[in-house]
């Protein structure tokens, strides 16, 4: 599983491996916003958790489709399904390296694309932390998208549809937690919290839902 995790890894960050190309569309997204809102300082700063974790939650979806799609090609997926180890346990590491590869760089990122955006440092350290618990819940849901439609054609294009729906609540409770901090630092514990809750609950629920769309797909 440690060599499945390392070959992973190094097949994101390669060229074309999606891995910068996630952080890359992060700084665009983040960098779009001042443009189109004006230099009013006070308003990006009010907004900022938002822009994060918008940007965050694109760039994520940007990646997924890229998840099993490789292994298909190459036939990989074929002999990981016929190998008799457990598929819960593989799809727990490829997901585990995609989130490490593309997911960790975007909570890096944000400290420092909070200060385009004039984000007070209580509430970007706030944020920071709703990333770090947060998008690996996105990873997670866009596993199960993944798996669904790794076996359709252009299936690439229908996946952040099913995938973003259930992505809404865990953006709402990261700027909700975000934000809070600026007003209430005790308001952040709450929101904060159902993100670890789904974070949880994606991570008992994903590989197995994960697995079984894939055993299907490939029937």
């Amino acid at each position: 599983m440690a060599a499945l995790y390392v070959r992973e890894l190094r097949l994101a960050v390669r060229i074309g491996g999606g891995a910068m190309m996630g952080v890359l569309f992060y700084l665009i997204v983040v960098t779009t916003f001042p443009f189109a809102i004006g230099p009013d300082l006070n308003l990006l700063s009010r907004l900022g958790p938002a822009i994060l974790w918008i940007g965050a939650l694109l760039a994520t979806l940007l990646g997924l489709d890229r998840l099993f799609e490789a292994d298909r090609d190459d036939g990989a997926l074929d002999l990981m399904v016929a190998s008799g180890r457990s598929l819960e346990l593989l799809v727990i590491v490829k997901v585990a390296a995609h989130w490490t590869a593309t997911g960790l760089p975007l909570v890096i990122a944000a400290p420092f694309l909070s200060l385009l955006l004039a984000m007070p440092v209580d509430v970007t350290l706030a944020t920071v932390a709703t990333l770090l618990v947060g998008t690996p819940a996105l990873t997670l849901l866009g596993a199960i998208g993944a798996g669904l439609t790794v076996s359709l054609r252009r299936g690439g294009l229908l996946l952040p549809i099913l995938v973003l729906p259930f992505a809404v609540p865990i953006l709402i409770f990261g700027v909700a937690a975000s934000t809070a901090v600026a007003y209430d630092p005790a308001a952040f514990r709450t929101p904060f919290l159902l993100i670890v809750a789904v974070t949880l609950t994606a991570a008992a629920i994903s590989p197995i839902a994960t697995a079984a769309a894939l055993r299907n797909g490939l029937d």
